[in-house]
């Protein structure tokens, strides 16, 4: 069990009391007419479960919820950057965007002042999975194994170097094999050309992996390894302890011990309303019963499943929700007043950066990242991202 959330019966009691309560005045919620959320694309969980919390929003308070599919990064959150979106249920970018890395790192972006509302967790992890006769029981056990590295991956080259980091390894420890995208990191690995790659445990390539002859292995990140656990953390602020239930080969009777995040992460801006974000995450908790069945996944919104102490700052208006159900704490606080801060040199940061209209992209990247590392350093704080 993850410590980092509040899972105790007083707290859970308290929030269902709670909800019920607020379930039956509506009033309690106060939601303009109309809200908009950008989400994945209409193919996607995430966007599923949007509209299904959309349409038990509209049933009990009468606000619609408008539903802005994004096929990108990019479309998901260029809404929210600029204004024209409330809300975005978005994917692990949004930490990107915070930091000011990969695709933020550019003129277009910088790093932005995102703070999350809620989130998500389902029954599965993100994990890296390996070809079961690769010789590979634990993740030290990759190191001179072949690894798929995905071309303009960056999220997922990262993931594999969080997992690395867990044993004490980087990628300079493993054989890369570049390949063209997430598909082909699988491929890869059915093909023998690869050892290994990330990926969710429930992805149907997983599936494939483990009907093909070499198999599927699933190396667990031990949650009792304390100093893994701390190498995970500075790699990779945004995993938390997780027993998967659900993927190629884990059920509940053969569960996998690791790791996984937020999917969709419920964002706004710091200047968002409080009152409109109370509402929000106050109409989202109260009327769980009413989606948690309508949609795969949905029933990761619930309150057992949320993480005061994440990667990104909570908002204002969320924090005021979850004082009330008692699930917010003095050291969540603390938390968030450190990410708060973190944010706000990060933002100053790029703000100060001299010229950054009339540099190239490479330019640009590497100016803004050696001044990103400098003000960071200087504060005591990890990089994350070099």
């Amino acid at each position: 069990m993850n410590s980092k959330i509040f899972r105790t019966a007083a707290a859970i009691a308290v929030a269902a009391s709670f909800g019920m309560a607020s379930s039956a005045m509506a009033g309690d919620v106060m939601l303009p007419k109309k809200v908009s959320w950008t989400a994945y694309g209409t193919t996607a969980s995430g966007y599923a479960q949007s509209v299904a919390i959309g349409n038990a929003i509209k049933k009990a308070y009468g606000t619609t919820l408008r539903i802005i599919p994004g096929k990108n990064d990019v479309s998901r959150m260029a809404p929210l950057r600029d204004k024209r979106a409330d809300f975005c249920a978005c994917g692990i970018a949004a930490y990107f965007g915070q930091e000011g890395v990969l695709l933020f790192a550019s003129k277009e972006w910088g790093p932005q002042d995102f703070q999350v509302v809620m989130t998500a967790i389902g029954t599965h992890n993100l994990a890296l999975a390996t070809a079961k006769d690769a010789g590979i029981n634990t993740v030290a056990d990759i190191k001179g194994k072949r690894v798929s590295w995905v071309r303009a991956g960056d999220a997922l080259n990262w993931n594999v170097a969080a997992n690395l980091a867990f044993a004490g390894l980087s990628w300079d420890d493993v054989t890369k094999v570049e390949v063209s995208g997430f598909k082909a990191s699988v491929d890869a690995i059915i093909n023998g050309q690869s050892d290994a790659a990330f990926m969710s445990t429930i992805t149907p390539h997983a599936k494939r992996l483990a009907a093909s002859p070499r198999g599927i292995h699933w190396p667990q990140l031990m949650h009792d390894d304390k100093e893994g656990w701390a190498r995970m953390a500075n790699a990779h602020p945004v995993n938390q302890m997780h027993v998967a239930t659900s993927g190629a080969n884990i059920s509940k009777d053969a569960p996998h011990q690791g790791a996984t995040y937020a999917y969709p992460a419920l964002i706004t801006n710091t200047d968002k309303d409080a009152g409109v974000v109370y509402s929000m995450v106050k109409g989202v908790v109260s009327q769980f019963d009413n989606y948690k069945g309508a949609a795969p996944g949905a029933a990761g919104w619930s309150i057992k499943n949320q993480n005061m102490t994440w990667a990104l700052p909570y908002h204002k208006g969320a924090i005021q929700y979850w004082k009330e159900v008692g699930i917010w704490s003095d050291a969540a606080q603390a938390h968030n007043d450190k990410l708060n801060k973190r944010q706000n040199m990060l933002m100053a940061a790029w703000k100060a950066l001299p010229g950054k209209d009339s540099m190239s992209k490479e330019d640009l990247k590497m100016k803004w990242m050696a001044a990103r590392a400098m003000t960071l350093k200087k504060a005591g704080l990890p990089l994350v991202f070099n």
